[in-house]
């Protein structure tokens, strides 16, 4: 997951490189005179990675516009805190102001997508993002 600027830079950089390094390598396949087949067999782990990187990319876009998408459990609550903050526009530095705690912090829950986030925690950094929760459960109803 892409969760800065710096980070979005980067990886539009190495998508561009690696975009050139597949056609390069296709090309190089073509001349030493394999078969579509086979060169689509050589180049399939390539492109794996590549479109892994194009998604990234696209994820990032997405939540810049603001389309944060929806949370079902909350399993993806730790992707979502971050979501938020780039949806909201700020900076983990802002985040870590707000928070009260050193930007490094910050960096260091992103990077772990806050696993093992305790509910209190969670409501701090809800509260510093001025983000309301609102929850529904759907599912079978019990003695119904």
């Amino acid at each position: 997951m892409i969760r800065n600027e710096g980070e979005y830079k980067e990886a539009v950089r190495r998508f561009g490189e690696e975009r050139r390094r597949l056609a390069s390598q296709r090309a190089a396949l073509a001349k030493a005179g394999l078969s579509k087949t086979e060169i689509k067999r050589a180049m399939d782990p390539f492109r794996s990675f590549h479109l892994q990187l194009a998604e990234e990319v696209e994820a990032y876009e997405r939540l810049k516009r603001g389309d944060l998408g929806e949370l079902l459990n909350l399993h993806g609550l730790g992707r979502t805190l971050v979501a938020l903050r780039i949806v909201l526009g700020l900076t983990q530095r802002e985040l870590a102001q707000r928070l009260t705690v050193d930007e490094s912090q910050v960096s260091r829950d992103e990077r772990n997508e806050y696993h093992g986030i305790a509910v209190e925690r969670a409501s701090r950094i809800l509260d510093a993002l001025r983000v309301n929760l609102k929850s529904a459960f759907e599912g079978p109803v019990v003695g119904g």
